[in-house]
């Protein structure tokens, strides 16, 4: 009969690992909840550069369907996605709504509590402590 493994394969306790994800997404949930998410323009010295962006991955796009080994599409399809994630990522301004130090601490520390948890379940337990055992010295 093969043996029950713990948490990630290891004999960690997988209550442990359980208690820890459930801090994770409480506190996560709890923290993302309190910031908001803007977006502001594609300015490129004042005008929409948006446009701009596209044209690498359009033109890769046209490459691609012309010769779908060219290795000059997949460049350019690749490259000209990866601009537009980053004008999108770069144009995001989060914002963290007011709220109480209690909460903000509460939160946070469900984060790293459940952090600590989770990274400890992964851990292969130990089989005994040194405290536990039984002492082997005899005083004559």
């Amino acid at each position: 009969m093969p043996s029950v493994k713990g948490a990630g394969g290891t004999s960690g306790g997988i209550g442990t690992f359980f208690a820890g994800a459930a801090m994770v997404l409480t506190g996560g949930y709890l923290l993302l909840t309190r910031v908001s998410v803007t977006s502001g323009g594609w300015l490129v010295y004042g005008y929409n550069g948006f446009g701009l962006s596209l044209i690498p991955l359009l033109v890769g796009i046209g490459v691609l369907f012309y010769n779908g080994r060219s290795v000059l599409g997949w460049f350019l399809t690749a490259g000209g996605a990866l601009i537009i994630a980053a004008g999108i990522l770069s144009n995001l301004h989060l914002y963290f709504q007011p709220t109480s130090l209690f909460d903000t601490l509460m939160m946070l520390g469900l984060l790293a509590g459940g952090l600590g948890l989770v990274v400890r379940s992964l851990q292969a337990a130990s089989i005994g402590d040194s405290d536990s055992q039984p002492s082997t010295s005899h005083h004559d």
